[in-house]
């Protein structure tokens, strides 16, 4: 029964791509899409890095997807004001219920959409949304906000937001002809060191960045195979079985290239790629295949190996290391690694510090550092973020950044641009993974606009004024205009 149901959700994937008209894709290989005259031309069709869209003084929400993070998203927007949520879809109807149930007590009265695999195009066609926000399995990223930015709707979609170098192109394509945003919701940019290193690196405290690293090591062995409590249909354990590159390449890769002014000042320029054999995942296939034909089919399936290793080189030579490792005994790290002339940063495995002249610095003078470079943002919403919580307090500043930039109309911290990019080291990596570790090159989404577009303003000049209302129990905290 399972099973089938597995292979229904593929086919509906498969057909929801031919909803989208003219629109190629393709999860397994190269389409014309790519070659077209419009990429010929190597020019944009408007430049989307630092575009200003109508001020939004409502923002109304539609979500698609409500399974692990989703329920999340919903309690998170409930609470910023300005927001109004419209809309919940998924799947199942249980899913969608629990999130309505979150939302009972507020003045949330969104209609419920469950039941079909489409049902979230019904949702997408109405008049009355303004953002779409997407977190669903990966094969739906792409088709589903492209479909949204069509209808006239921005979009906020969970990493990464294309799978294939068509797809990111397709976003690229669709968001400057819309002129709506895409914004990939890489959260871990909005992370407290991360974001005091931003700032850090934008006063030139670093110097020149010579290199940076980061990665997503986290052990999801157990909760790939668990047909329980993992992942919908499996379609994780399916990603880890037919793939060998970096699958999840945005979580440290995002931080990074906005300290690089990566698309705003420079650019990705290639890669080269190494993956480990795989130790583990077969392994735990075959030993389940014993006991539960549930996982008979994937006893002999090569899987990805368990450390992908991806070096990076820029326009102007600065290098990049990502890795990707989420099959391997051993603790979680996102690395976040900045190297400057002047100064060097790291997190993970220990909290993150600062080092100068090969020195670590103590404990008064890092209270120093934060003191001085803490970001506005986080001083604005910070300690409330921690209380509301996602990812230790992150996710709630994304959420809250993104509501903050569309009601004051102001440029969105990661455009569509760093969607396209960053999702791209997947399949690049694959390439290169496939061809003995040989170097690809990058594409550039930007199509030359990185020259002189200008880097991430992380300052609340024109904003800040977007209020929270949060309740936790007998007391209550709230940020104001």
């Amino acid at each position: 029964m399972e099973n089938k149901r597995r292979q229904f959700m593929k086919l509906s994937s498969i057909s929801a791509l031919g909803l989208l008209g003219g629109s190629v894709f393709s999860a397994n290989s190269e389409t014309t899409f790519k070659d077209s005259a419009y990429l010929k031309s190597n020019s944009s069709l408007f430049n989307m890095s630092g575009y200003r869209a109508p001020k939004l003084e409502e923002v109304r929400i539609g979500f698609i997807g409500l399974g692990m993070r989703g329920p999340g998203a919903v309690q998170r927007m409930s609470m910023i004001e300005g927001v109004t949520i419209k809309g919940l879809c998924d799947l199942r109807e249980e899913s969608v219920m629990k999130s309505k149930d979150i939302l009972m007590g507020t003045k949330h009265k969104p209609d419920l959409y469950f039941g079909s695999a489409y049902a979230w195009k019904e949702m997408v066609d109405r008049d009355d949304i303004d953002l779409i926000y997407i977190l669903t399995p990966w094969d739906w990223h792409t088709p589903m906000a492209v479909y949204a930015m069509e209808a006239g709707k921005h979009v906020a979609v969970e990493v990464p937001a294309a799978k294939t170098l068509d797809e990111a192109w397709e976003l690229v394509e669709t968001s400057e002809r819309t002129k709506k945003h895409c914004m990939m919701m890489e959260n871990c940019c909005y992370d407290f060191f991360e974001l005091l290193t931003l700032n850090m690196a934008r006063q030139n405290y670093f110097g020149d960045i010579i290199h940076g690293e980061g990665a997503y090591i986290h052990n999801l062995l157990d909760l790939n195979f668990d047909k329980t409590n993992g992942y919908e249909s499996m379609w994780r354990l399916e990603e880890n079985a037919s793939r060998n590159g970096n699958l999840y390449p945005t979580h440290g890769l995002g931080p990074v290239c906005q300290i690089m002014n990566i698309n705003r000042g420079d650019q990705l320029d290639y890669l080269s790629s190494l993956s480990s054999a795989d130790f583990n995942m077969q392994k735990l296939a075959k030993e389940k295949a014993m006991n539960d034909p549930f996982y008979s089919e994937y006893a002999n399936r090569s899987f990805r190996g368990n450390m992908n290793t991806t070096m990076i080189k820029t326009k102007k030579g600065r290098s990049i290391m990502i890795q990707h490792d989420v099959s391997s005994d051993r603790p979680y790290s996102r690395i976040h690694m900045i190297s400057g002339t002047k100064a060097f940063a790291q997190k993970w495995p220990t909290p993150g510090k600062i080092a100068v002249n090969d020195k670590w610095l103590g404990e008064s003078e890092m209270k120093t550092i934060e003191k001085k470079y803490t970001p506005e943002l986080v001083k604005k919403v910070g300690e409330l973020a921690k209380k509301i919580g996602g990812h230790g307090g992150m996710d709630f500043i994304m959420d809250w950044r993104l509501i903050d930039c569309l009601r004051n109309g102001l440029p969105l911290d990661q455009d569509v641009y760093d969607a396209a990019l960053w999702s791209s080291i997947t399949p690049l990596s694959e390439k290169s993974v496939a061809n003995r570790s040989n170097s690809i090159d990058i594409p550039d989404f930007t199509r030359g606009n990185w020259k002189t577009n200008t880097p991430v303003d992380i300052g609340l000049q024109g904003a800040g004024n977007t209020s929270v209302n949060y309740k936790s129990g007998a007391k209550s905290s709230q940020i104001g205009l």
